[in-house]
């Protein structure tokens, strides 16, 4: 008895052992294929396989074709959306740089009096602006200045000429009074004498 079951336990691992072989060949298409192959028989110079193995690989196969097309109608899909992701990063990508580069063109210019200005042009413009009001306004100054020395040379002449026609005043009327007292004196000897 002891015999009988130790021989039942190795022919039945035994047949566990080559039946999972055998699954594990047969579930690919190739193994399959080489399996039918291997039970058909010969008929002249042909091989003939039986219809049940026949149909069984055929629904294999046609299971393997579904999958296979699910599969790659999967990755269609997912090679669609990520194409698509990539047209919107692109887009993205795209107004991120015009954005910048107008971030970088306001960054780099002056607004002045509505015109859009490089900062360089604008300093100059600023710097000429500022050098033609200095010379101007020392311009203004030294036309003042002129005109304040000429004013002061002008009242002191004017003084002076004032002064010397006061003078010329007083010694005209002191000529004239004496020229009258000595008419007068001239009258009164006339009539007197």
């Amino acid at each position: 008895m002891k015999n009988l079951s130790i021989t039942l336990f190795l022919t039945l691992t035994s047949i566990f052992s080559f039946s999972q072989e055998t699954i594990e060949n047969t579930n690919s298409l190739e193994g399959q294929f080489d399996e039918v192959y291997k039970k058909s028989s010969n008929y002249k110079t042909y091989k003939v396989i039986s219809k049940e193995s026949f149909e069984r690989l055929k629904l294999n196969v046609l299971d393997s074709l579904m999958s296979s097309k699910r599969i790659i109608s999967e990755k269609d899909n997912l090679l669609t959306t990520y194409r698509n992701k990539i047209k919107e990063t692109n887009t993205l990508l795209t107004n991120t740089k015009l954005e910048l580069e107008s971030a970088l063109i306001e960054e780099k210019s002056i607004s002045f009096f509505g015109m859009k200005l490089s900062k360089v042009t604008y300093n100059l413009l600023l710097w000429t602006i500022i050098v033609m009001l200095l010379f101007g306004f020392s311009f203004f100054i030294v036309k003042f200045l002129r005109s304040n020395v000429l004013t002061k040379k002008a009242k002191s002449t004017s003084e002076e000429v004032e002064q010397e026609f006061e003078l010329y005043r007083k010694k005209t009327l002191v000529r004239e009074q004496k020229l009258r007292r000595q008419l007068q004196d001239e009258i009164n000897k006339q009539r007197n004498g």
